[in-house]
């Protein structure tokens, strides 16, 4: 008889953040009472004392500031104990100077990583893969990145990506290809003939034809 293969809850783009309640390294929160009004990040690493989590942690650290302003919280996940957590980011912060002052959770029993999909049997039973969640202030998946155990995320891109859904739900614009704040966005594409015509005569947009049409969109 053929074994079955697992099969763990893939959370979409569009559903709503699974709810949970969960020990942190910052005392225990319930998902949905947390961080109310702002952005969250959530994602997950494979284990604590491994030298890939410790880049990619060090480099959410490092660049708080800049998560912060974008009215917007970080939590991170691994199924370690928070005993193990508390010791890694101390062991950090005495090797590095580098401190992790954000929620980790421990999620021993691998409850939340089941519920966000972290775990892929293929890649491991045991260990989260690097998953990052985009979530809006009203709980909402906005935005999903999965890495495996092998390869650290890009910050860089990480925070494009958050400015980029903000920017698009502020100003109702779509987002092209490898934007930066400043850049041109996309009109949304007309519905009717006479929307089109309006907007091929419009000087000021960047018309490349009726349906791919830009401008600069200023703060």
């Amino acid at each position: 008889m053929e074994a079955q293969e697992k099969v763990y809850a893939m959370p979409r783009i569009g559903d709503n953040a699974p709810d949970f309640e969960a020990v942190t390294t910052m005392g225990k929160i319930k998902f949905s009472e947390f961080a109310k009004g702002k952005w969250v990040i959530l994602f997950s690493h494979p284990a604590d004392f491994t030298p890939v989590c410790t880049t990619e942690m060090s480099g959410f650290a490092q660049r708080k500031a800049e998560f912060d302003a974008l009215n917007t919280e970080l939590i991170g996940l691994s199924i370690d104990s928070i005993h193990s957590h508390l010791a890694w980011v101390n062991n950090v912060r005495e090797k590095t100077g580098v401190y992790f002052n954000f929620p980790i959770i421990a999620d021993l029993d691998m409850k939340v990583a089941k519920l966000y999909g972290m775990l892929q049997p293929n890649e491991s039973e045991t260990a989260a893969v690097r998953a990052v969640f985009f979530i809006d202030p009203e709980k909402k998946i906005r935005l999903i990145m999965y890495y495996p155990l092998s390869v650290g995320r890009n910050m860089d891109e990480i925070l494009r990506a958050l400015k980029a859904l903000q920017f698009a739900d502020k100003h109702k614009v779509a987002i092209p290809l490898n934007w930066q704040p400043g850049d041109k966005v996309i009109v949304p594409a007309p519905k009717t003939l006479d929307e089109m015509n309006e907007r091929l005569a419009n000087t000021e947009y960047e018309v490349i034809d009726f349906y791919l049409s830009k401008k600069v969109v200023k703060e």
